[in-house]
């Protein structure tokens, strides 16, 4: 009796999404008929259509980019969810071997508030009105440990983010993590401080990844657990890390992915990127501040 009603059961289960097997959908395509998650159903003139249909124009009366298929953030799905990350790598890696080649280039790129006295002094600093040293820190790195764990962790972060917030969200996401994390350095550190490195970034994608893995109901128990790693090692005052960069870009990080993963359709765009401008505000006041501080 038991074997025959765990038979029944299991017919009556639903089919999993073609896209995503572990999910289970009521729901088909009215082109092709293959089962269809909320994540992929596309709506149509009648019913939904998967992203396959629609990327080709089967069957729904419009132009294939009529209704294009969106990542669960909203973003467009492309054919290489990685390009993007490949881009940062690249960029940081040519900025690496710029500075091997030339270590006089690594004093304009650092972020650091203001030079010590003389004969110290090869160039300004931030409270000197050089603000783009937010920027070029965040692509910085001078020892080939420092670079080669930052990209790694930016490539097994990076490319599962891409490919679930779309381009435009996930770039987003990183620059402003990475100025958060600048920004609060900047803040908080000597003003002699020079800070460098992606690592600002990098821990925003941390946060981001969580408040996703969180979302999709996934277990968080790994990505707690290499972020409690990498926690200890930023307190560590052996490592000289700055953990304020850290920091900033976590906190950065977990409130922007909260909002490009949980904000409501009807106004997604609106929220997803008015909290980036939210953060880029507080960059702003925190500089400014700074600045004040050291004038």
């Amino acid at each position: 009796m038991d074997q025959a009603a765990g038979s029944s059961q299991d017919a009556q289960s639903l089919p999993g999404c073609y896209r995503h097997p572990d999910r289970e959908t009521g729901i088909r395509c009215t082109r092709c008929e293959r089962p269809i998650c909320p994540e992929c159903m596309v709506s149509a003139s009648v019913g939904f259509q998967c992203p396959d249909c629609v990327r080709n124009g089967s069957g729904t009366g419009h132009a294939p980019t009529a209704s294009q298929p969106r990542t669960l953030a909203g973003g467009t799905i492309t054919a290489d969810p990685r390009l993007l990350t490949k881009i940062l790598i690249g960029i940081n890696l040519a900025v690496f071997i710029a500075v091997r080649a030339n270590s006089s280039l690594l004093n304009d790129l650092v972020l650091i508030g203001a030079w010590p006295p003389a004969p110290f002094v090869p160039t300004d600093g931030v409270a000197d009105g050089e603000w783009y040293r937010l920027v070029t820190s965040m692509f910085t790195h001078q020892e080939i440990w420092h670079i080669a764990f930052n990209m790694l962790s930016l490539w097994w972060l990076g490319g599962p983010l891409e490919a679930a917030l779309g381009r435009a969200r996930y770039l987003a996401l990183y620059l402003v993590s990475g100025l958060a994390g600048s920004a609060l350095a900047y803040l908080l550190t000597s003003p002699t401080t020079a800070t460098l490195g992606a690592s600002g970034a990098i821990f925003g994608l941390f946060g981001a990844t969580g408040v996703l893995m969180r979302r999709l109901n996934h277990d968080l128990r790994p990505i707690i657990a290499l972020l409690v790693i990498n926690l200890i090692f930023t307190f560590n005052p052996g490592f000289n890390i700055s953990w304020q960069a850290h920091i900033g870009g976590l906190v950065a990080g977990l409130v922007t992915g909260y909002a490009m993963v949980h904000a409501p359709r009807e106004r997604r765009a609106l929220i997803q990127y008015g909290t980036c401008a939210l953060v880029l505000l507080a960059v702003v006041v925190m500089t400014l501040l700074r600045t004040a501080q050291l004038a």
